[in-house]
Order: structure tokens, then C-alpha cells, then sequence
């Protein structure tokens, strides 16, 4: 429908969206589409006029403001703040769904008023959210959080400190910010300083020179050379014995080091990122950390978030990692299988659910995995329960009773889901509708 009361835009403005290479556009406080540049044609185009649309429904193909839908929206918080506002979202593309970094700007009139807002997306290459055989996945809020940090922190020099419970994928965060910084042309030079104790912690990490100890019969090259114009990923932090720490301190300190039994000073040149799944500040309080080191390495704290928090993004990750750990024989995880993962808490998180894809790949001479295929303790919690034992042991609800039915059967039956429609007495469509209930719950 024609809109007569659309502003006018200055013709400096329209000139100034073709400048940006990647999708651009200016908005209305409305959330109303009022001009775009060809990128963002290209990008968000579905052979329909973009103008007057609204900006949440051409990439997000929402009904309503994102904001309200539960999302941070920038262009909401622009107009609330009055400041340039930027945010990661999901947003539709091409190429289907894409973690996109979206920065919000307000355009002031003479008398100091927002009249306009200038969107500008730029793809994120870091973090997939549809399966993927390698890399970052993941979709839910807390995970887009995470991916939104590392996207701010990334391009700058600052030392990042990853927190978190083992197992939740600190390696490949510090990854990630590696490829998304000015070093990713260099080496990622990792170290497990749970390995590293205090007879070799000066060796491994400076090296040392020929002659310097009993069995140094040639110079050695440390760590720190080694990540020369490129990083150094520190594990587990924590675990460095309190003697060595003042040693990494003045590395940090000064940018130079030496080699076990060599005079001459070396410049140190990384980017340092560490982690660790210890509290720091606990161990600072107990004395077992040192308070000057734990600010040196504090600048930017990454709080990862367990399996549990993240849970939505399970069938994602499973899927994913199933792709890694099957090859070419290209394995599926049941229904069954699924609602047995759902249920169960995952105290190791990401790295204990691909040891249970990996040993259900093994055991598996099919092309599904089924609940038999997982651990014992995986069908013992929640709902899945009955799939490993007797189905009646206690007075239950009607729908738990239908629903544990639903999964046994799954979890047994051979042929496809129309022939288990006609088993069990319900149509195809009923039955689909009961499974999607299922695994929305």
C-alpha cells in the first residue's frame, strides 16, 4: 500500500549506503525499510520491493519487532539509548540461516533528533548454525552471547580469558578468535599447563640453550617462539605451580624472555588467550594464584555456557558431531535416541557427548542410533527411563504413560514411521505431531 508520509531522504545519505560493501540500510524508528544499498538487495532480496517492508520481517521473517519476539534488538536499543548499538543475530540469507553482526546508528535531523538509523550486517564466518562437519555450531541465545564477544574481542590485541566447566569447547573458541584476528595468518601454538611442571615449565615454554641441564644436547626453541606473530593458548591456567607464575607474569610484563641457561634477552611477540574451568578469584583469595597475574590475564572474560544451559542447541550439536565421528557411513540419531539425550544431564558437556556419538557409531551396524546404542546412564534420567526397563513400576500420568510407550516403541520398531503409524493405530500425521511434541519438550 503507498505510504505519502514516508520521509524524505537526503540525497547525501542515499549517495553515502552504496559506499558500504556489505548490506546496508536506512531505517525508519518504525522498523520500516525506507532505502537500501545493493548489498543488501542482493543479500535480503526475494524479487519484491524491500522498500517501505519491515526490517524485522525481510530478515528475521518475523511477524513481529524481534524485540518483541524475545530478542535484543538493535535498532530498539538505539532509539532507548540514543547511541550506536550492535548485536548478533540469526538472519535469513541466500545461503539459508546466518549468524550475522548487525550495527545500529542513529542519523540526527538539524535539531539534534533521530530521523534515521542506519543499519550495517556483516556476515559472521566463525559459528554455524545448521550442522556442520567442523568448526562452532550452535544457535541458541546463550551460545550467540558467546559469539558476539569473541566477534568484539577478535580484531583487537587484548588477552582473553575463557571460563567455564571442562568439556564445553574452550580449544575451539580461542580458535575462533584466532581466525577472526589480524594473526590468523599465524600459528595457534596451544599448551595443556596441566602437563607443564615446574622442572619444565621455563624449558617448554622459553626453550633453552645446548649444554644448559644434564641432556640438553642441542638449543630448543620454546612455546612462546614457536606462536611468534601468532598466539598463545595457555589451558588451563590455573594449574601453573605458584613458583612459575611470576615467571609468566614478567613474559607478559616485559614482552621478552629467556632461554634456560642463555644470557641474551628474546622479544616475545603473541596474543595470549587462556583458559581454565578453576575459579581464579577463589584461588587468589586462597593464595594459590597470583592476584597481579589474574588482572594481567582478566581483560576480557568469556563465560562459556554447559551443554545444559545451551540445551536447545543438543539435536545441532549431536547432529554435527555425529557427522565428525561416522565418516562416510553418514549416521543418523534416532528419535528415541535423541529423547535419551535430551534427558540426560551431560556433567562432561560437549566432549562427553561426542565420546557417546563416537561409541555409538561403534556399536551401531545400521544407519540410525537407537537408545540401545548409548550408555546405560543416558536412558536412566527423565523421561527415557522405561526404554531400559519395565514400563509400568509406578503410578504415572496417562501422557507420561502414552509418551514412554511412544519412545519404547521407537526405540524397537524396524520399519518406517508410516508402518509404525499403522501399528499403533493413529495416522501418519498424528504420529509426527506427537514425535515433534516429544522432542519440544
Amino acid at each position: 500500500m503507498p505510504h505519502s508520509n514516508l520521509p524524505e531522504i537526503p540525497a547525501e545519505l542515499l549517495s553515502m549506503l552504496d559506499v558500504f560493501v556489505e548490506p546496508a540500510a536506512l531505517l525508519g524508528a518504525d522498523y520500516r525499510i525506507l532505502a537500501t544499498n545493493h548489498a543488501y538487495r542482493r543479500t535480503y532480496g526475494d524479487g519484491h520491493s524491500l522498500k517501505t517492508r519491515f526490517c524485522y520481517e525481510v530478515s528475521h521473517h518475523y511477524a513481529i519487532p524481534c524485540d518483541q519476539a524475545g530478542e535484543n534488538c538493535p535498532l530498539r536499543n538505539a532509539l532507548e539509548s540514543d547511541t550506536a548499538q550492535r548485536v548478533l543475530h540469526l538472519h535469513h540469507t541466500p545461503n539459508g540461516e546466518e549468524h550475522v553482526d548487525v550495527e545500529m546508528t542513529p542519523i540526527r535531523d538539524t535539531e539534534g533528533n533521530i530521523r534515521f538509523l542506519l543499519e550495517r550486517m556483516r556476515v559472521s564466518r566463525l559459528a554455524s548454525p545448521i550442522p556442520s562437519a567442523g568448526g562452532l555450531v550452535g544457535r541458541s541465545p546463550v551460545f550467540n552471547k558467546v559469539l558476539e564477544l569473541v566477534q568484539r574481542v577478535a580484531p583487537s590485541e587484548s588477552t582473553v580469558l575463557l571460563l567455564g566447566e571442562s568439556g564445553t569447547g574452550k580449544e575451539l573458541i580461542a580458535q575462533a578468535v584466532h581466525e577472526a584476528s589480524v594473526r590468523r595468518n599465524g600459528p595457534f601454538v596451544p599448551v595443556d599447563c596441566t602437563g607443564l611442571t615446574e622442572t619444565l615449565f621455563e624449558s617448554e615454554l622459553f626453550g633453552h640453550e645446548k649444554g644448559s641441564f644434564t641432556g640438553a644436547q642441542a638449543r630448543k626453541f620454546g612455546l612462546v617462539e614457536a606462536a611468534r606473530g601468532g598466539t598463545l593458548f595457555l589451558d588451563e591456567i590455573g594449574e601453573i605451580p605458584l613458583a612459575q607464575q611470576v615467571k609468566l607474569l614478567r613474559l607478559l610484563e616485559s614482552g621478552t624472555f629467556r632461554r634456560v641457561g642463555g644470557i641474551e634477552p628474546q622479544k616475545a611477540d603473541f596474543r595470549l588467550i587462556c583458559a581454565t574451568h578453576r575459579d581464579l578469584k577463589a584461588m587468589v583469595e586462597a593464595g594459590t594464584f597470583r592476584r597481579d597475574l589474574y588482572y594481567r590475564i582478566n581483560a576480557f572474560p568469556i563465560l562459556l555456557p554447559s551443554l545444559s544451559e545451551r540445551s536447545e542447541d543438543l539435536p545441532l550439536l549431536a547432529e554435527s558431531l555425529l557427522q565428525r565421528v561416522s565418516g562416510e557411513r553418514r549416521l543418523r540419531l534416532g528419535d528415541a535416541a535423541l529423547a535419551c539425550l535430551r534427558s540426560y544431564s551431560f556433567p562432561g558437556n560437549i566432549r562427553e557427548l561426542r565420546n557417546i556419538l563416537e561409541r555409538a557409531a561403534l556399536l551401531c551396524d545400521g544407519k540410525v542410533i537407537l537408545p540401545e546404542h548409548l550408555p546405560e546412564e543416558c536412558c536412566l534420567d527423565g523421561e527415557a527411563r522405561p526404554l531400559r526397563g519395565a514400563l509400568f513400576g509406578e503410578v504415572i500420568p496417562l501422557e507420561d504413560v502414552e509418551q514412554r510407550y511412544l519412545l519404547w516403541a521407537l526405540a524397537r520398531f524396524q520399519g518406517d514411521k508410516r508402518a509404525l503409524a499403522e501399528q499403533l493405530g493413529l495416522s501418519e500425521r498424528t504420529l509426527y505431531r506427537k514425535l515433534r511434541e516429544l522432542r519440544e519438550k
